[in-house]
């Protein structure tokens, strides 16, 4: 099963839209059985013969048929119609209990920046949120910003996908029912790496969640062996893009890294994040993602030991 399907709903809002699918592709199943059956009896009913000098009976005109191919489309239509309106005001007219989680989610090029502003929580490309439990929904409502161009949302497995204009606020919700890990990614063109502008969310039992918005609370406190690499971390131009809770580190521009270690993966989703990788991620971004927005910084490589080292400290 593809990871990314749409028909293994694991939230409240896919699963109406999985329904809907499947009611859609019933109905034009159905359709296509019927006139292909049509077209086939046709072709061998009414093959060429020997007596195809003949000119058949003419029939001109008839209410029944004209009746029935009027009718029965519209029938089709309407019935079409109020199922995708019913799905469509089930999703964006869902009430928000008092206890749900709010993200706000902006897309960078070619990121994702991820804020909860109740718990004060900032991180990067894997979203956390808590599974919504049978007698205890915790439904998760995110606020849809760019940062730069268009993007869109979509993880198939929890929710239709919704865009993300500039000057604009859109909203989405999740609520999964499942455990686990979901695969998503930009399904609106923007730029160079849209294809690779993937996004993780990471579906916790209520334990874990709170233990991980915890950790990503406290500040990251590397030990004194890797101030080297902090001190040329803070002395390039890295600062300007990228936070650090607790050092001089305050860009907005480029992922929060104060946890950086906490997250699978690096680059949006592409590589896993390992010391080996992210050196070749700060060596030269290109390499991995053409077009990134990220500079190579010219370090050598005594610099980039130290500089992955001092990262690599950050849990």
């Amino acid at each position: 099963m593809s990871p990314t399907t749409i028909f293994a709903p694991a939230s409240t809002p896919a699963d109406a839209i999985a329904g809907l699918s499947m009611l859609v592709l019933g109905v034009t199943a159905a359709i296509f059985v019927v006139v292909a059956g049509l077209l086939v009896y046709t072709l061998f009913r009414f093959r060429r013969t020997r007596n195809d000098g003949q000119e058949p009976a003419q029939v001109y005109g008839s209410n029944q048929v004209e009746l029935a191919w009027t009718v029965v489309p519209v029938l089709i239509v309407v019935v079409l119609f109020l199922a995708t309106a019913r799905v469509i005001t089930r999703v964006q007219t869902a009430g928000r209990p008092d206890d749900a989680i709010q993200v706000v989610a902006v897309g960078h090029q070619f990121w994702w920046e991820y804020r909860y502003p109740e718990l004060n929580v900032v991180t990067a490309n894997e979203l956390h949120v808590p599974v919504s439990a049978a007698g205890h929904e915790t439904p998760t409502f995110i606020t849809l910003l760019s940062a730069d161009t268009d993007h869109s949302f979509w993880v198939p497995r929890l929710a239709g996908k919704t865009d993300l204009i500039p000057n604009r606020t859109n909203t989405t919700w999740i609520q999964p029912t499942e455990t686990g890990l979901y695969l998503g990614q930009c399904a609106q063109y923007c730029g160079t790496q849209h294809a690779k502008m993937l996004l993780r969310v990471y579906v916790d039992s209520r334990a874990a969640f709170d233990e991980w918005a915890a950790d990503q609370r406290r500040p990251a406190v590397p030990s004194d062996a890797v101030s080297a690499g902090r001190r040329i971390f803070e002395a390039t131009s890295c600062i300007n893009c990228h936070a650090i809770a607790g050092t001089r580190a305050s860009g907005q521009f480029g992922p929060d890294l104060t946890h950086m270690m906490s997250r699978d993966t690096i680059a949006a989703g592409v590589i896993p994040n390992t010391p080996e990788n992210l050196r070749r991620w700060i060596r030269n971004p290109d390499d991995i993602k053409p077009g990134s927005r990220m500079p190579a910084m010219n370090l050598s490589d005594q610099e980039l030991d130290a500089v992955t080292a001092y990262l690599t400290s950050l849990h």
